[in-house]
């Protein structure tokens, strides 16, 4: 790790377009970083990290709101899977829905449509209004989707010969709509090298985001558990262990006796004892992270040449058993 401008920035390639964004956001936020896998994105770089007492991002949230990884540990016979792989996936496919905007072949409900107070979120008023619940029926109909682009899902093999589920997506078009509403009533530019928004958290405006980002969270969580839950059941497999975290979200946390709002893009938070799956590219290998006591220890990358995204320890997730779906 280095620091370039009072700037914590990790390994040993550095993307000058991503450092030129980064030190924009220290100039505005006042505290950054970056991870070791970090490259341009809009207004906050991917791998990048944002910190303030008072302002939140939109745009270092991003689009995506929610985007996360889960890994779920079963119980399933590997060389049954390996005998199986093929079948295996071609069920996950006619399962599970990919693409943009697609619908879940099933109905699935959740309890997060009736007892969340931020479909209630209103702005404007009488025939301008823009009401929140407008998404509710596109944000059902999506739930357990996965999407396109690098969103997935895995089978993966370990090193003890243990079968593992891992997927990757976010909250669908409920949050993407949600982030282009905020983006667009703080002016936000189409442009990579623009400004992050910010928000202040004390604010309505800033009240109102927070909640629907935190609606958009619960949403991502309940679609990466559906999917994992199908596809062990397609396994014929029990669930035994999960881990499971966001990387485009922002928390409220207490750093150096402050209570801050910290906003991570592309990057796994990793406080002690805290683990955090970080999936491989098509055909390499993906990660269980586990944060690290020693605050100065260096992040810690994967098997197969993925660069570090959050300081811990490691175990490895062999794709060997691997058929990665097609991007169809």
């Amino acid at each position: 790790m280095q620091i370039i401008d009072n700037i914590p920035v990790w390994g040993t390639q550095v993307d000058e377009g991503a450092l030129k964004q980064i030190r924009t956001c220290y100039w505005i936020f006042g505290q950054a970083a970056m991870m070791a896998d970090h490259h341009k994105g809009y207004g906050v770089p991917i791998g990048g990290v944002i910190a303030h007492e008072h302002l939140i991002s939109p745009s270092g949230v991003g689009y995506d709101i929610g985007c996360g990884n889960k890994a779920v540990l079963t119980d399933a016979d590997a060389h049954d899977v390996r005998a199986n792989i093929a079948r295996i996936m071609d069920d996950v496919w006619s399962t599970v829905s990919f693409g943009i905007g697609r619908k879940n072949r099933e109905d699935v409900d959740h309890e997060l449509f009736e007892n969340d107070d931020a479909w209630q979120i209103t702005q404007g008023a009488n025939t301008a209004a823009w009401k929140l619940t407008s998404l509710r029926d596109m944000a059902r109909a999506q739930l357990g989707t996965v999407g396109s682009g690098n969103h997935y899902v895995d089978i993966l093999q370990d090193e003890q010969e243990r079968i593992w589920v891992g997927v990757h997506f976010g909250s669908r078009g409920l949050g993407h709509k949600i982030a282009t509403r905020f983006l667009n009533r703080a002016g936000a530019k189409d442009d990579m090298d623009s400004a992050p928004v910010a928000l202040d958290a004390r604010t309505q405006e800033g009240q109102d985001y927070i909640a629907a980002m935190k609606l958009a969270g619960r949403y991502a969580y309940a679609g990466r558990d559906w999917v994992c839950d199908r596809v062990v059941e397609i396994l014929g497999a029990k669930t035994l262990d999960s881990v499971h975290n966001h990387h485009n979200f922002a928390w409220q946390e207490t750093h150096g006796g402050k209570s801050l709002w910290v906003v991570r893009k592309g990057a796994t938070p990793a406080f002690p004892g805290q683990r955090g799956f970080v999936g491989g590219t098509m055909g390499e290998n993906s990660v269980i992270l586990e944060g690290s006591t020693q605050r100065s220890t260096v992040p810690v990358a994967s098997w197969a040449g993925w660069r570090p995204r959050a300081s811990g320890t490691r175990q490895p997730v062999s794709g060997s058993a691997n058929r990665r779906l097609p991007r169809r």
